[in-house]
């Protein structure tokens, strides 16, 4: 069975952890950054809950995975809020598989 995990902040993933999530919580976006690749290479984790604070951080490492059927990388926003990159990551997907922007 696959696994989905969080990738963020303690304060912003500890949540998910109630809901039945691997929860790993990173202090620095060096740490955020060598995790994410080590649960993108183990080939057991299908999702990945990222934190968008550390993704706006860490762009080149979350391109490298968008187009690959696993680990799909998704955004959330930590607990300073929305900076509004997941969203644009889901009106460019939809504008790129429909070829209008339709959100």
């Amino acid at each position: 069975m696959y696994k989905i995990a969080v990738l963020g902040d303690r304060e912003s993933v500890l949540g998910f952890k109630a809901l039945g999530l691997d929860v790993y919580p990173a202090e620095t976006v060096e740490e955020a950054r060598k995790k994410l690749h080590h649960l993108a290479r183990d080939g057991e984790t299908a999702i990945i809950y990222l934190t968008e604070q550390f993704a706006s951080q860490m762009q080149e490492e979350v391109n490298k995975y968008k187009d690959e059927v696993m680990p799909a990388i998704i955004l959330i926003p930590g607990k300073a809020g929305s900076l509004g990159i997941g969203m644009q990551n889901i009106t460019d997907s939809v504008e790129r598989a429909v070829g209008a922007d339709i959100l």
